[in-house]
Parts: C-alpha cells; sequence; structure tokens
C-alpha cells in the first residue's frame, strides 16, 4: 500500500511501529556474523598450520581449499550446504547452515590473509628458533601464528565487517528467527515502504562496520607497541 507520509514520516513510523522488531532481527545478524567469524577464524588458523607443514600432500590440500571457497559465491554454497546436506543424512537448522557457510567461505580469506602475515615474518625468527631446538608446532604456536595475528589486523576487520554483511544471506531461507534484511522483505511485503525500510537496515549495517574498524585501529595501535 502506499502512503501520504513524508520519507521523514516513514522513518519516523517505522521506527515506532517495527522498532523492536529491528532490534532484534540486527541481533539476529549480528549473532550469525559473529559466530561465523569466530568460527572461520578458528578453522582458518588450523589451516594456516597446515598450509605451512612440513607435509606437501596438507600443503596442496588446504591450497585447494582456499581457492575452491574463495572464488565460490555464498549464495551458491548456501544453497548447497541447505539441500545438499540433507541427501547424504545430515539435517540441521537453517541458522546453522548460513553459519556453517560462512564459516567455510570466511576460514578460506582468514587463512589467506595469515599466509601474507607469515610471509612479513622475519625468516630469520624461525631460524633461531629452529636452532634452539623448538618442535615444528612449537614455533607455530611461539612465533609464527602470534605474530602474523599481529601482521593482519586489518585483513582481520575488513572480513570481519564483510562477513557481519554476508549474514544478510540468511534472508534467503525460512530462518526461525529473522535477520535483518528477511525483515526489511517482509515488511516491505506488508507495508510496500520500499527504500525507508531498506535504509533503516543499512545503518545498521554501515554502523556495526564503522564500530568494529574504529575497534581494529585501537587494536593495530595497541599490538603495533608489542613488536
Amino acid at each position: 500500500m502506499t502512503t501520504g507520509r513524508s520519507a521523514w514520516g516513514d522513518l519516523a513510523y517505522l521506527l515506532g511501529r517495527y522498532g523492536g522488531e529491528y532490534l532484534a532481527s540486527y541481533g539476529v545478524a549480528l549473532r550469525i556474523g559473529v559466530l561465523s567469524f569466530l568460527g572461520g577464524l578458528l578453522l582458518g588458523m588450523a589451516l594456516t598450520v597446515l598450509r605451512v607443514s612440513p607435509i606437501p600432500p596438507l600443503r596442496a590440500a588446504v591450497s585447494g581449499y582456499v581457492e575452491l571457497f574463495r572464488n565460490v559465491p555464498v549464495l551458491c554454497l548456501l544453497i548447497f550446504v541447505v539441500f545438499a546436506l540433507p541427501e547424504v543424512g545430515i539435517v540441521i537448522d537453517y541458522e546453522p547452515c548460513v553459519i556453517l557457510t560462512l564459516i567455510l567461505v570466511s576460514s578460506a580469506f582468514a587463512c589467506d590473509n595469515l599466509r601474507t602475515g607469515i610471509n612479513a615474518i622475519d625468516p630469520g625468527q624461525i631460524e633461531a628458533a629452529r636452532s634452539l631446538g623448538f618442535s615444528f608446532m612449537g614455533i607455530v604456536g611461539s612465533v609464527v601464528l602470534p605474530q602474523a595475528l599481529r601482521n593482519v589486523v586489518q585483513p582481520m576487520v575488513t572480513l570481519f565487517i564483510s562477513v557481519i554483511i554476508s549474514s544478510s544471506t540468511g534472508a534467503l531461507v525460512p530462518l526461525a528467527h529473522t535477520e535483518l534484511t528477511g525483515l526489511v522483505s517482509q515488511i516491505n511485503t506488508a507495508e510496500a515502504l520500499g527504500i525507508p525500510t531498506f535504509l533503516v537496515a543499512a545503518l545498521f549495517y554501515v554502523g556495526t562496520g564503522l564500530v568494529i574498524a574504529a575497534v581494529g585501529r585501537v587494536i593495530e595501535r595497541r599490538v603495533s607497541t608489542w613488536r
């Protein structure tokens, strides 16, 4: 339906009528994004360890994984996860499907970011650790990963923002709890308010990105003093 309200009037109506639902759906988007990023970061770190291992088949397998999930569209992967897993007897709810999809994609980017961070480490430090008798895992845990993480704060911040935004793919499946972009679709179906509905959601996403970027700059300044 159409209304005689101005754009500002539509915004006021949206916030008054759907403000609580916007906040709830924003919480769902944040939950999906945070869980996906943390899962992707942990998996990316594990993949990075395998990628620098002295075992060529492991390095090749991880490289293939990274190239696959770094280049596959998130939507295509989500469709595959939603419809393929039940075919092999794995039935999970839609929200875990979205999270799993984002973990697979974000872990590939996290692994690639960490490889860049490793390349920036002075090789002399690794040689010194070897001369002190450190094992491979000792070198990775004590020298390689800590420094690699410090070297890639900003790329990881960018990845985090991207994962938060990509949580909007949850709008394409019937989640038990509607996320932000899905709520926009529902409101427009019922109210046909158009751009103001998307504008409110966009402000949530932009605000979140700005906060994450600001926190990332603080972290980067802090870790730069530890080097």
